[in-house]
């Protein structure tokens, strides 16, 4: 196992319903070395998702306490609740695994700011609204209210391109995820090359 600075993070933004947590989750199967980053949330819980595993969820008090408590590497409020990146957690597991983490372009702002992060930073897209609509409206997760809601933060959401080192658009899943991996490959290949050589 690669230790320390050898190991890379990789962040998955996209609108909503493109698909990123899809991709985060097929990399973690496959690849033994990553470890999700499980953010806080103020969102409940869906029927399917478990404590701990897919978020820790908290209430706002305690969410707004952790923030002043500068316990955050990121966080930020979407479609009305808070998500946010505990430090503690990511310190910890950097040092056996490479993380991934599933966040918006307003976390990627903030992890961005910390220069000491291994940060590599991928953007996922579909190719046209329309289509996004559809699969807001197909993955039946969302009130016809919410789906609007994120179907309206699409062109928020893309303002952000320049953020990201890379920009993948979602047609294919399958083609989709091969050449996110690939990504990860070179860029972690990289890294390795990198800290041999300043050793």
């Amino acid at each position: 196992m690669l230790q320390g600075d050898q190991n890379i993070m990789v962040i998955l933004s996209s609108p909503s319903g493109v698909g990123k947590t899809t991709i985060t989750k097929k990399i973690q199967q496959k690849y033994n070395s990553f470890k999700i980053s499980v953010s806080h949330t103020t969102r409940p819980a869906r029927s399917n998702e478990v404590d701990g595993v897919d978020y820790h969820f908290v209430n706002k008090a305690k969410f707004e306490e952790l923030i002043k408590e500068k316990k955050f590497y990121e966080y930020a409020k979407i479609f009305n609740n808070y998500y946010g990146t505990l430090k503690k957690n990511v310190d910890e597991n950097i040092k056996k695994n490479d993380i991934l983490f599933d966040i918006d372009w307003q976390g990627t702002k903030q992890l961005s700011k910390h220069k000491k992060l291994n940060l590599l930073k991928i953007f996922l897209i579909t190719e046209n609204k329309e289509e996004l609509k559809k699969r807001l409206i197909k993955r039946n997760q969302n009130s016809i209210k919410e789906v609007d809601l994120r179907f309206k933060s699409f062109d928020e959401d893309i303002n952000h391109w320049n953020d990201y080192e890379y920009i993948v658009i979602n047609k294919n899943l399958h083609n989709c995820f091969k050449q996110i991996e690939e990504i990860i490959k070179i860029n972690k290949k990289k890294l390795i090359n990198f800290s041999q050589l300043i050793q």
